[in-house]
């Protein structure tokens, strides 16, 4: 007997972003070298169709049935999510915004049910779904909410051969002004706990090894510089030593990233979204991957925006990048197979 096909959840994302071109750019790729996967791209299929003709594409799009195997011959099925208006490229309307929560709802329950083994999104524009009132603050809050779970880990996963960096976060998507009273020394454990169990769940690391920052310069410099390192981070550090965790710091932000630092850590857990992830992109945008640790799920994503511009330009989209959302598909298999 043949063992069944992983199947994944691909969501379209943001109606008016690049997203449908990039998915349409994987149905392509899956006709032609299939990936090792049933794929399911969730969403409005009039909109997957005319945003593939529209760069030249016209992949095979069966309808999805959650009772039937995978259809033969590298093609995708599209679960339909319908819109509430026709969408133009690079000009979001709140006027679909609970269409796209929709989207996501119905992909993340299917994910828990057991229906998929995992969830790839295409990036949303969070000001279109602001906009239309919909407290909405990303994906990873999102996720978490409609899970029930109380806390997830936004980590990415940049750079290839021996040591790829992998950069964590305490807070996610805070203003800055808010950071400091959301690092308590519950939700440093916390973070450098799921970090450890998921490194050794899902990628197979029997004995993670973590580096966490600082939040101040310098790491707080013995308390001149502040004291979140003395009154919070350093406890968490001291609680996930005493269960046994592999853990160094808090490391002063500006020297957690050398490439020894690097080399010597299997994750640098940061404290905020723009302290870790620039160094990160910077090393491997369009190419690195968003992962959700702590969802009952495997969900990954790019680590790009809805690149709205890019949208569009019809000849500028016909050459967008689809190499994160590949790579994200592809971390999304390996990390299903684990499980």
């Amino acid at each position: 007997m043949t063992t069944p096909l992983p199947s994944v959840a691909i969501t379209l994302g943001e109606p008016a972003g690049i997203g449908p071109e990039l998915c349409a750019m994987i149905a392509d790729r899956h006709a032609r070298v299939p990936f090792r996967a049933r794929l399911v791209f969730v969403g409005d299929r009039d909109l997957f169709v005319q945003r593939a003709r529209r760069i030249g594409l016209a992949p095979h799009l069966a309808e999805y049935d959650p009772a039937s195997f995978a259809p033969p011959g590298g093609a995708c099925e599209i679960w339909r999510q319908p819109l509430a208006a026709p969408a133009l490229p690079g000009r979001p309307d709140t006027t679909n915004a609970y269409a796209t929560i929709a989207m996501l709802g119905a992909a993340a329950d299917a994910c828990a049910a057991g229906r998929f083994d995992a969830l790839v999104t295409a990036p949303v524009q969070k000001s279109a779904l602001l906009g239309a009132g919909i407290p909405f603050s990303g994906h990873t809050e999102f996720f978490a909410r409609r899970a029930g779970v109380p806390r997830v880990v936004m980590m990415l996963v940049g750079g290839a051969g021996r040591h790829p960096l992998r950069v964590a976060l305490v807070t996610t998507h805070l203003p800055l002004a808010a950071v400091s009273a959301a690092i308590t020394r519950d939700a440093v454990f916390e973070t450098i706990d799921i970090v450890a169990r998921e490194l050794t769940a899902r990628f197979g690391i029997e004995s993670p090894r973590l580096a966490i920052c600082g939040l101040n310069p310098h790491a707080g410099e013995g308390g001149h510089l502040g004291r979140e390192e003395i009154d919070a981070i350093a406890p968490a550090i001291a609680d996930a030593r005493d269960r046994g965790i592999d853990v160094v710091g808090p490391l002063p932000a500006d020297t957690a990233f050398v490439p020894d630092r690097i080399a010597a850590a299997d994750a640098i857990i940061a404290m905020y979204h723009d302290q870790g992830l620039p160094v990160l992109k910077a090393l491997s945008f369009g190419g690195g991957v968003n992962v959700t640790l702590g969802l009952p799920y495997v969900r990954t994503s790019v680590d790009h925006g809805t690149a709205l511009d890019l949208a569009a330009d019809t000849a500028r989209a016909r050459t967008a990048d689809p190499g994160s959302l590949i790579a994200a598909l592809e971390l999304a298999l390996q990390l299903a197979s684990a499980r």
